[in-house]
């Protein structure tokens, strides 16, 4: 029965489980061949143990064979639960016990599924895949919404994936407890963003355009800039007002354009979700 989340317990082998509990919780199954009731739950116990494989190790003890085991631990009926982590025992169950009853006392030490997609979230930008991150985050709020760290983690994203303002928004709601190092280093990059982007290029372009608003070229020369330093969104609603009044603007070069900046900024961007939904009305 030895496997990485299903394991018999030995004196040889207990003190390496023991110690396993302070990277995930062990939870410790007291059973015996003359106690029906423990090997009625068995089959329960090695479900559970494969349900939960990635974040729960089961250990199990046949108390008949593991004698010195179950003195050591106290065993005074069977079937017993005992849960470690930390390397200290934190809850049991004794008796016989239904599995909603099972259920409910594992519910309390593992992680739930809003966890766990965060975890998968952290991994991912681990990888750099910050556009997937970004998707499984938003899937959380209402779980994780008022979490310090979910609404750190969502900006860092959203600062990777080029999305400056929704990431300012986002660090605006971080509570003075909750602005620590990360918070500085993130709003620190949104800040040097901003430098960045107030080029004397744009300046001067945008000068322009706002003494011209009806030169189209000024339009088109403008959003290519502002693509350039960062600033998407007020990109694509140049292009988009040029597209509008001429599909064509360009030998097609508006439109071309728009749809490289769609593509660079990936499926999970909000702004290229709105801007993609205006783009493909306009021509379906």
């Amino acid at each position: 029965m030895e496997n990485n989340h299903l394991i018999d317990l030995t004196e040889q082998n207990a003190h390496q489980v023991l110690e396993s509990s302070r990277n995930a919780p062990v939870l410790f199954y007291f059973w015996a061949n003359m106690s029906p009731e423990s090997l009625d739950m068995k089959p329960l116990v090695e479900k559970l143990a494969a349900q939960h494989a990635s974040h729960l190790t089961v250990a199990m003890v046949d108390c008949e064979q593991q004698q010195m085991l179950a003195a050591q631990f106290g065993i005074r009926a069977l079937p017993t639960m005992a849960l470690f982590d930390n390397g200290k025992p934190v809850d049991g169950l004794m008796g016989p016990q239904s599995e909603d009853a099972v259920l409910e006392f594992l519910d309390k030490y593992l992680p739930n599924q809003a966890e766990l997609a965060f975890k998968e979230a952290l991994e991912k930008m681990d990888q750099g895949e910050y556009s997937e991150a970004l998707t499984i985050l938003k899937t959380l709020e209402a779980d994780l919404g008022e979490s310090g760290e979910y609404k750190l983690t969502l900006a860092e994203c959203l600062i990777e994936t080029k999305q400056f303002d929704l990431a300012d928004a986002t660090l605006a709601t971080v509570l003075m407890q909750d602005q620590d190092a990360r918070y500085k280093s993130l709003t620190a990059k949104i800040e040097l963003y901003r430098q960045s982007a107030d080029s004397p290029e744009v300046r001067k372009l945008q000068e322009a355009y706002d003494a011209d608003p009806e030169n189209d070229d000024l339009a088109f020369d403008l959003a290519v800039q502002l693509n350039q330093v960062d600033k998407h969104e007020e990109a694509l609603e140049l292009l988009m007002k040029l597209i509008r009044k001429d599909l064509n603007f360009a030998d097609g070069q508006a439109k071309k354009t728009m749809m490289d900046i769609l593509s660079s900024l990936g499926q999970g961007n909000e702004i290229a979700s709105k801007f993609r939904r205006q783009l493909y009305a306009l021509l379906y």
